[in-house]
């Protein structure tokens, strides 16, 4: 597993940089934010990511090791492939995912080019116990009783555990709290556009 390149910047090619490494030019995919300050020349460290597909072997190249690993959970989201995860990247800063997630702020990824609003939903899911707390930041309280009958009410109905979860952050923070209510708001995520 590639984990990490030093090389010089000897070409800026869209979507990715051509990194001299050894006299060998990996074309390595950056976030947009990171390519555009890298010129032509410089030597760089670059902490990256192997990712292996059927039809190709892709690189992609991270700043910091927590940019690396916030790669690595986004890939963990079903529906999230290694483009969308670099645009995530691209347009959100690590903190800014983080704040996003322990706020529980879904419209925050639903701004992200290719991601809609249930994509946006399985990101914040997924995150939400994976993230440690830093800076004063702490991840949303656990969910109530009613939710939880809510939740086990959808997946009796055949929806997967993630899709209920989905369905549970659809429902409005004013609703009632009482199960029947809960969980009508619940099933209209199922059939919103």
């Amino acid at each position: 597993m590639i984990s990490m390149l030093t090389g010089k910047v000897v070409a800026l090619e869209p979507g990715c940089i051509v990194l001299d490494v050894g006299g060998v030019g990996f074309c390595v995919h950056l976030a947009a934010t990171y390519r555009e300050r890298l010129p032509v020349g410089d030597v760089v460290t670059i902490f990256a990511r192997l990712v292996v597909r059927q039809e190709a072997l892709t690189l992609y190249g991270f700043e910091t090791q927590e940019s690396r690993e916030f790669f690595d959970l986004l890939l963990g989201v079903s529906g999230i492939g290694p483009r969308l995860a670099l645009s995530v990247l691209s347009t959100l800063s690590t903190d800014a995912i983080r704040r996003a997630v322990f706020h529980e702020q879904v419209d925050v990824f639903s701004r992200v080019p290719g991601i809609g609003k249930k994509n946006a939903q399985k990101i914040l899911l997924h995150l939400q116990d994976r993230l440690p707390s830093v800076d004063g930041l702490a991840p949303a309280a656990t969910m109530s009783d009613v939710d939880t009958e809510v939740l086990g009410a959808l997946t009796t109905l055949g929806y997967s555990v993630v899709e209920a979860q989905a369905a549970l952050q659809y429902i409005p923070r004013d609703a009632a709290q009482d199960v029947e209510t809960r969980l009508r708001l619940a099933l209209q995520y199922f059939t919103s556009p």
